[in-house]
């Protein structure tokens, strides 16, 4: 993980990144230094003639003279100001573009302190690489970056200084969530999970840190009904468990939320099996167990007074004779009947387990949020960079709106229309697990609503598409894991 600074002195650094702007649609160009002085006039025209256009996601690279090299990233349209994001992805762009290199220094507009916050996170994100599981072309992949250095006059403020020292934790996590669904399903069980996280905790600080973590195991799950997570996992060798690990500030919480993120460490669809094309992305599938379960540890290390409760129900779906059939009938914590008549559709099975246990507890929530790979249809109505939410409380959802676009994490807004309810109807069960095939995200998120009190502030997002992204690496988002969530969930405990 790359070492995060903040500085207004002499730049020493091999590498200089700075901003690049379109200025007009004939190619004109402006170079953004921020709080950096420089004669501009003949990098410009090195830039042009190297066919610079400052649009977004462009790098351009020259030789300086104070410098070893200069990086020109993209900024898009020359703007007073620029959102948060643009720098963000801008910065990410080029942390990404300089694996290879030991150091830079990021000097772009960011005047105020959200908009260094903004740099720093975006060259922190694009920091990254995955290698643990390459072994003789492990060496042909240049490092990330050793050390980023955000350049501003901001750099004596203590909340400059706190806001860098926020983004190397929010990279930290990030980069939790993106190995864990990077890592292969021979690698990462039900099991080898909720190890890791217990790890993961454990060098948090644990108890100290007001952090307190529990494992079901599938005696334990059977014994107690959790119908959900056992009828899924009965068809692997490799057994499902739950995963509890809950955040106690000190002194009184301002507010307590539940997380609950689908951990499927591996699809296959059970015995409606996927076709071969493509299963090898459903790793991914546990994406929103590694989401909130990075996201409270963050939470705990940034020390914010809320109280959070996240529950990982984790299964492997696999065919065998053991397997659950389309047909069956199974029973969710708390006694409500399913039949499943596609055993494909099983994250939202996981899920209803995990929404009624974090339900049981014997303190009050303020709200409730499942984060989840839940729907191909997800994928289909939004595209791989935008997730949905879906709510029954209007105000928590566009708080939550509110703060995802505050991190620059795509979400839109999805309804719940009641007339699909009926779809889910079954006529020897409470309920089916799957409804009309139109609409199919929607239908899911009805399904998840049977498993809520009406009156908690419930938030279902699902991230199937933004999760994993198996087209080419942008801003700051590589290919694989994206992490995709975890920002908002912490930020929205933030602003609480």
């Amino acid at each position: 993980m790359s070492t995060l600074k903040i500085s207004d002195g002499v730049v020493k650094d091999e590498v200089l990144v700075l901003g690049l702007a379109s200025t007009n649609s004939k190619g004109g160009i402006a170079i953004e230094a921020g709080d950096m002085a420089l004669d501009t006039k003949t990098i410009l025209a090195q830039l042009v003639d190297m066919g610079a256009t400052g649009k977004a996601d462009e790098i351009t690279k020259l030789p300086g003279s104070n410098v070893r090299l200069m990086v020109f990233a993209g900024l898009g349209k020359k703007s007073a100001t620029y959102t948060h994001e643009t720098l963000r992805r801008a910065a990410g762009s080029a942390s990404r573009a300089l694996s290879g290199n030991s150091a830079a220094t990021f000097s772009l507009p960011a005047k105020s302190l959200a908009e260094v916050a903004a740099v720093a996170e975006g060259a922190a994100l694009g920091a990254y690489s995955f290698t643990e599981f390459r072994g003789s072309t492990k060496e042909d992949f240049k490092a990330p970056l050793k050390t980023i250095t955000v350049h501003s006059k901001l750099a004596s403020n203590p909340e400059a200084k706190a806001s860098v020292v926020r983004a190397g934790i929010i990279a930290k996590y990030t980069y939790l969530v993106r190995d864990l669904i990077n890592t292969p399903p021979s690698h990462l069980t039900p099991d080898s999970f909720t190890k890791k996280m217990a790890a993961v905790v454990k060098t948090a600080g644990g108890a100290k840190a007001g952090l307190k973590i529990q494992v079901w195991d599938e005696k334990q799950l059977k014994a107690q009904g959790f119908g959900g997570i056992i009828g899924v996992g009965q068809g692997s060798a490799n057994p499902p468990r739950l995963l509890h690990i809950s955040y106690t500030p000190k002194g009184k919480a301002a507010k307590r939320y539940a997380f609950v993120g689908k951990g499927i460490t591996f699809d296959t669809g059970g015995l409606a099996l996927k076709p071969a094309a493509g299963m090898e992305a459903m790793k991914s599938d546990m994406s929103g167990a590694a989401a909130v379960s990075a996201a409270v540890v963050a939470i705990a290390e940034l020390k914010l007074n809320v109280a959070i409760e996240c529950w990982a129900p984790l299964a492997e779906n696999m065919p065998s004779d053991t397997a659950t059939r389309p047909s069956d009938i199974i029973t969710i914590f708390g006694g409500k009947t399913v039949e499943v008549l596609n055993p494909d559709a099983e994250g939202r099975l996981v899920l209803a387990d995990g929404l009624m246990k974090a339900q049981s507890s014997k303190n009050k929530l303020d709200g409730i949020i499942d984060v989840a790979t839940l729907t191909g249809a997800q994928v289909i109505a939004l595209g791989t960079r935008t997730s949905a939410v879906m709510t029954n409380n209007q105000g928590f959802s566009d708080s939550f709106l509110e703060v995802a676009a505050q991190c620059g994490e795509q979400f839109w807004p999805m309804p719940l229309p009641e007339e699909l309810r009926a779809s889910l109807d079954s006529p020897v069960a409470d309920l089916a697990n799957i409804g009309d095939r139109m609409g199919g995200m929607l239908v899911a998120g009805l399904f998840l609503k049977d498993f809520v009190n009406p009156e908690l502030p419930w938030l279902h997002l699902d991230i199937a598409g933004p999760a994993y992204n198996e087209a080419k690496p942008h801003g700051y988002t590589p290919v694989g894991g994206t992490g995709i969530a975890l920002r908002s969930l912490v930020t929205l405990a933030e602003q609480a």
